[in-house]
């Protein structure tokens, strides 16, 4: 969803520029001091899901308030890694693991990415059923072609868009017939039509199998239950994941500054989770939820700030304050 307001951080025509050799950790790139004001280009990409839409628009609102200027591309996951790799795109605030992991591999090897940690904690990815069909006894994903159950799903999988790394693992488990899902078909569309179909399903309690992940606002929207994964399809601790902000390296080590914000932008499940219902289910313009969010959570913003300036060397935390009307932390 594109926004109605003119900023420099919406969406724009993917740029041509070729990467810059570079080496060094993330360690001496933080503590790196800028002896000049850095480029002010912050080039996000965000595949279309609420949640990294949000932490993007929120990002990008802080940059601009230190003097940068964000823009954002909305790629899908693959070519979002091979245009970091190719230092046409600076970071990425969603690269979820295990779910990416052979994207995420094959771009580490090539040595051009940053990866600092996670920016999400408590998130989860795996099938989910609504609350009914739990009760019904299917609590487990050894229990899907259970010949009492199978029919009742019509042996049919929802998941989202092709080339996501959730509908990866999924065409990776039908392939491998894991859990007995050989002969089962995958529909994959895009997260609303994905949950378009589990709120149609859910109101004429009719069986459905789908993708389901936290945080998000589904969570909140619907009953549904995640299923056990005892053979890890989904990746060990029950499909646990960690959401992990990635930058492109070269750009990393040009802009030291920029480079310790985006490592301590962080939020909770339960942050993101509000923010993803605010936009992608209450459909409110994202520039809307993000700034009810920051005047709500100041000290979770100034904290983000620490040990970084402007653009221009001055303190970070009175600069954003007033530029985006925060109250005081």
């Amino acid at each position: 969803m594109s926004s109605p307001f003119t900023k420099p951080h919406m969406l724009k025509p993917l740029p041509l520029r070729m990467a810059l050799a570079g080496s060094g950790l993330l360690l001496a790139t933080l503590s790196a001091p800028a002896s000049a004001a850095e480029d002010a280009s912050v080039v996000f990409s965000a595949p279309p899901w609420p949640g990294v839409t949000m932490k993007t628009e929120i990002a990008s609102e802080v940059f601009e308030a230190l003097g940068y200027s964000p823009s954002t591309r909305q790629l899908g996951a693959q070519i979002t890694y091979e245009g970091m790799s190719l230092g046409e795109v600076d970071a990425f605030l969603a690269a979820w693991l295990p779910a990416q992991s052979n994207m995420y591999d094959a771009a580490m090897e090539k040595g051009t990415l940053v990866d600092m940690g996670n920016n999400v904690e408590g998130a989860r990815l795996g099938f989910a059923v609504p609350g009914y069909v739990a009760e019904a006894g299917v609590t487990s994903n050894e229990d899907l072609d259970k010949p009492e159950f199978a029919d009742k799903f019509e042996k049919t999988i929802y998941s989202i868009e092709i080339g996501s790394g959730s509908s990866e693992i999924v065409n990776k488990g039908v392939d491998g017939d894991i859990y007995g899902l050989g002969d089962w078909d995958l529909k994959e569309s895009s997260t609303p039509g994905m949950l378009a179909t589990v709120a149609n399903s859910s109101k004429s309690k009719e069986w459905i199998l789908f993708v389901g992940w936290t945080p998000h606002w589904m969570n909140i929207e619907y009953d549904m239950v995640f299923l056990d994964d005892p053979d890890d399809m989904w990746g060990p601790g029950g499909g646990a994941s960690d959401v992990k902000t990635l930058a492109n390296k070269a750009w990393s080590e040009a802009h030291p500054n920029a480079t310790r914000l985006l490592d301590q932008l962080a939020f909770s499940s339960d942050d993101q989770s509000a923010l993803i219902y605010g936009y992608g289910k209450e459909e409110k313009p994202k520039e809307e939820v993000a700034g009810e969010w920051m005047k709500a959570n100041p000290a979770k913003v100034k904290a983000w700030l620490e040990g970084v300036t402007t653009r221009d060397g001055e303190p970070a935390w009175p600069a954003v304050k007033e530029a985006l009307g925060l109250p005081e932390a």
